[in-house]
């Protein structure tokens, strides 16, 4: 398998697949503009550190564990088919399968900027088709640049139109909760997670004190992590995305967790998600597609 992989996907000193030793496979890229790391379980971005970043942009927990049909604490999850618990049925997974079930590669490349680019497809089962049984593709495109860009598309192929929630569950690497803040959501609304579910609106940039767990509804802004402990901002820039996403855990809910890299993992990460969920759900019609793209760059101040 690793050996037909290098030997159709493979780019000689920038792009090889190796077996991790929980027996699950990753992609290693490095090119001029800096170097990253994908699971093929779930199309699972885990790393990304672009040329010039003394940190790395994507966190990754140092407790994460790498298992068989297992999500990853880190990086970059792919939320689909439903964002959140299952609508109807309590035993489906949070979040949807997409996130620990196999992937395929389809396409790999350079682009003419040096770019390293690689294509994925969810690779259906019995147990997906329980859960899902509408005809569809799949599809994850990354291009490893001086941003990272990631296309999720949906592509219905079958005879009805079916509704879809998302997500790329991204987790950004920070100096401290405390000392970062988050710009482009002023004035929108959201449903606040914490401690039941109510409709509120952002006033203001967004600060840190304790966990936080919000969807803005109705965005398609770019936002803007600014960090002061590592004097960077993370840009994020999306299409085809109305919701957003931030998420950070705090200290309580990360102890729960336990693989969150204790004593204070917790502190050293923000997920800024871009998505479509809740009031931003999308339906995708009889042979059609849906396109959710983000953008990613880190610039030093």
């Amino acid at each position: 398998m690793i050996s037909e992989l290098n030997a159709q996907f493979g780019i000689q000193g920038e792009l090889d697949f190796v077996e991790d030793g929980s027996g699950l496979i990753l992609s290693r890229i490095t090119n001029a503009h800096g170097s990253g790391t994908l699971c093929l379980q779930g199309a699972h971005l885990m790393s990304w550190q672009p040329v010039g970043q003394k940190a790395p942009v994507i966190w990754l927990s140092k407790d994460a564990k790498l298992a068989v049909g297992k999500s990853i604490r880190g990086g970059a999850p792919v939320c689909w088919p439903w964002f959140g618990a299952h609508a109807t049925e309590s035993a489906f997974p949070g979040h949807g399968f997409a996130r620990t079930v196999p992937w395929r590669v389809i396409e790999s490349g350079r682009d003419v900027g040096g770019e390293t680019r690689l294509v994925l497809r969810l690779v259906a089962s019995e147990k997906t088709l329980e859960q899902w049984p509408h005809a569809c593709n799949l599809d994850l495109a990354i291009t490893f640049g001086e941003s990272l860009r990631m296309e999720l598309t949906t592509e219905n192929t079958g005879n009805e139109d079916f509704v879809i929630g998302e997500a790329l569950h991204t987790y950004f690497q920070i100096g401290d909760i405390s000392e970062v803040s988050v710009k482009g959501l002023e004035g929108c609304e959201y449903w606040d997670k914490v401690g039941g579910s109510n409709l509120k609106r952002q006033e203001g940039e967004i600060r840190f004190t304790g966990e936080t767990d919000r969807v803005y509804i109705n965005t398609a802004s770019e936002c803007v992590i600014r960090d002061d402990r590592l004097r960077r901002s993370i840009h994020v820039a999306k299409s085809g995305s109305l919701s957003t996403v931030v998420w950070t855990p705090w200290v309580e809910k990360a102890n729960k967790m336990g693989d969150m890299g204790q004593p204070d993992g917790w502190r050293e990460m923000l997920c800024v998600e871009s998505a479509n969920a809740l009031d931003n759900q999308v339906k995708v019609a009889a042979g059609t597609r849906h396109t959710l793209i983000v953008e990613y760059r880190a610039v030093s101040y």
